[in-house]
């Protein structure tokens, strides 16, 4: 198991606040859409990158980043399908039922390709 420290936790938790607090100032500011397209910034991993240093060094930090940074493509690949079909399902079933479809897609797709990627690769 890998040991984080309480400070890259901390710092990873205030920059993913900071990013939903920005998100919602621009939303309300700009519109809407631009609201969603600073959602997308991937602040959860850039906070995960930035503090990546402080719990590992040398060869481990190199491996560590390559390790992150192939999840976060994968994880991005998923909030991109996730957001299209938050799309596509919050018109037509309101709000609260879309937004719940839309999560259990992403716990059904995100699990298998956990699984696809832990076990068969």
């Amino acid at each position: 198991m890998v040991h984080l420290s309480v400070s890259a936790l901390l710092i990873r938790f205030l920059l993913g606040g900071f990013a939903v607090v920005a998100c919602t100032i621009v939303a309300k500011k700009l519109g809407e859409k631009t609201g969603g397209i600073f959602a997308a910034f991937p602040a959860v991993y850039l906070a995960a990158l930035l503090t990546i240093g402080l719990d590992f060094h040398g060869g481990q930090l190199i491996s560590q980043s390559i390790i992150l940074s192939k999840g976060a493509i994968f994880g991005m690949a998923i909030n991109i399908l996730v957001a299209v079909l938050a799309g596509y399902l919050l018109p037509r079933m309101g709000w609260k039922k879309g937004i719940i479809n839309a999560m259990a897609c992403w716990l059904v797709v995100s699990s298998v390709v956990v699984f696809i990627t832990s076990y068969m690769l």
